[in-house]
C-alpha cells in the first residue's frame, strides 16, 4: 500500500479506540486532523510523545484541529499505558488512541516499514484538512521523537495559506510576514494590501503582513 500523498483523500477507516468506536471522517466531520502513529504502548519515546500532544489540548482546539494515535497494540494496552502518559506528560489524555492489531489503519496509511525492525508502525504524521485531503505528512524513525511545536506550526501555515495567496519563508512563525504568491504581480499585490505593505526583495519574492 503506497503511502497516501498530498492531495489525496486520506482513508477512511472505522477502528476501536480508547474514547469508543469511530468512523475517522465521521469523527473528524469538517475539522482539521492529525494522526500519528507510535510503534509501541509501555516504550519511553512513545510515552513523552503522546504526553506532549495531551498538552497541547487547548493549541490543537484553539485551531480547530482533532488529533488521533494509533499503534498496533490491543485496547486493553492503551487503557493500561494512559496512566503513565500522564504522570509523565503532566496532562490528561483526552485525545482517542487507536487499537490497530488488525494492522487496517497502519496498512492504509503505509505506517509500517519493515526496514525498521518489525511490524510496529513508524512515526508517521498525516495532517489532514476539512475536506479530508492530505496536507502534509512526516515520517520519523522510532529512534526519534518528532517535535508537535513544528507541527503546531505547519498547521497554522496551511491554514494562512489556504486564506489568501501567500506562502510561508523558511522557519516562518505565526505573526511574521508571509510570501506574496507567484500568482500574483506586485502590481496586483500593492493594489490589494497598500504600497507601502509590499516589499519586494526580487520581482519573485515578495513579503507582505499575514492577515489578521
Amino acid at each position: 500500500m503506497a503511502t497516501p500523498r498530498l492531495g489525496e483523500i486520506a482513508p477512511d477507516f472505522e477502528a476501536a479506540t480508547t474514547e469508543g468506536p469511530i468512523s475517522f471522517h465521521d469523527w473528524k466531520d469538517g475539522s482539521w486532523a492529525v494522526l500519528f502513529s507510535h510503534p509501541a504502548d509501555f516504550t519511553p519515546v512513545c510515552t513523552t510523545e503522546l504526553g506532549r500532544v495531551a498538552a497541547l489540548e487547548d493549541e490543537w482546539a484553539a485551531r480547530g484541529v482533532k488529533v488521533l494515535a494509533v499503534s498496533v497494540d490491543p485496547l486493553e494496552d492503551h487503557e493500561k499505558w494512559k496512566g503513565d502518559i500522564e504522570q509523565v506528560g503532566g496532562s490528561t489524555v483526552g485525545y482517542p488512541i487507536i487499537a490497530d492489531d488488525s494492522r487496517q489503519v497502519s496498512e492504509a496509511y503505509d505506517m509500517i516499514h519493515p526496514g525498521e525492525g518489525d511490524t510496529s508502525g513508524v512515526r508517521s504524521v498525516f495532517i489532514i484538512d476539512p475536506a479530508n485531503k492530505v496536507r502534509l505528512s512526516l515520517t520519523y524513525p522510532k529512534s526519534v521523537g518528532r517535535n508537535f511545536d513544528e507541527i503546531l506550526r505547519a498547521v497554522d501555515a496551511l491554514q494562512l495559506t489556504d486564506s489568501g495567496p501567500f506562502s510561508t519563508p523558511a522557519d516562518w512563525r505565526t505573526g511574521q510576514k508571509v510570501i506574496v504568491a507567484p500568482t500574483v504581480s506586485t502590481a496586483d499585490a500593492r493594489e490589494r494590501f497598500g504600497d507601502d505593505a509590499v516589499d519586494e526583495v526580487t520581482p519573485y519574492l515578495r513579503f507582505t503582513d499575514a492577515p489578521a
